[in-house]
C-alpha cells in the first residue's frame, strides 16, 4: 500500500510543479503558448515511455467511440486555463478550485451512473464543497 500512496503522492507533486511552470511561462508568453509546450514536451516524455515499456497503441485503440478521444481538447483548455488562472489567482486557489471542481463533476457524473447515490447526499456533498470554498476566500 505503501508503494501506491507514494506513487500518488509523487504525482501530486509533479502536477504542483507543471502547474507553477505552466503559470511562469504564461507570464513571460501566453496560456495558449504555456499549453502547447506543456503538450508537446508531455507527448514526447510519453511516447517514449510507450516505446519503452510497449503499449503504445493498445490493441482496439481504433474501435474506440469517438468520444474517447475528447480528452485531448478538453486537456488543452484545462492547461490553458490553469496557466492564465495561476498568477492571477495564486496556485493555492487554483489547486482549490481544480480539486473542487473535480468533486463536484464526479458527483454530477455519479448521477448518470447505472446506480446513482442518493440525491440528499451528493447535494450535502456540493454544498460542503462549495461552502469549503466560501471559507477560504474570507478575509480576516
Amino acid at each position: 500500500m505503501i508503494v501506491w500512496i507514494a506513487m500518488a503522492f509523487t504525482g501530486g507533486v509533479f502536477v504542483s510543479l507543471s502547474r507553477q511552470v505552466n503559470g511562469r511561462l504564461s507570464l513571460s508568453n501566453s496560456p495558449l503558448i504555456a499549453s502547447f509546450w506543456n503538450h508537446v514536451v508531455g507527448f514526447i516524455v510519453l511516447t517514449l515511455l510507450g516505446l519503452a515499456l510497449g503499449g503504445l497503441l493498445p490493441p482496439g485503440a481504433a474501435d474506440a467511440p469517438w468520444y474517447a478521444f475528447i480528452g485531448g481538447p478538453i486537456g488543452v483548455i484545462f492547461i490553458a486555463s490553469g496557466s492564465w488562472l495561476i498568477p492571477r489567482i495564486g496556485a493555492v486557489n487554483t489547486a482549490l478550485l481544480v480539486i473542487s471542481g473535480q468533486m463536484v463533476s464526479g458527483v454530477v457524473l455519479d448521477l448518470f451512473s447505472e446506480q446513482p447515490p442518493k440525491i440528499w447526499a451528493s447535494a450535502l456533498g456540493i454544498l460542503l464543497i462549495l461552502g469549503g470554498m466560501v471559507l477560504t476566500q474570507r478575509r480576516k
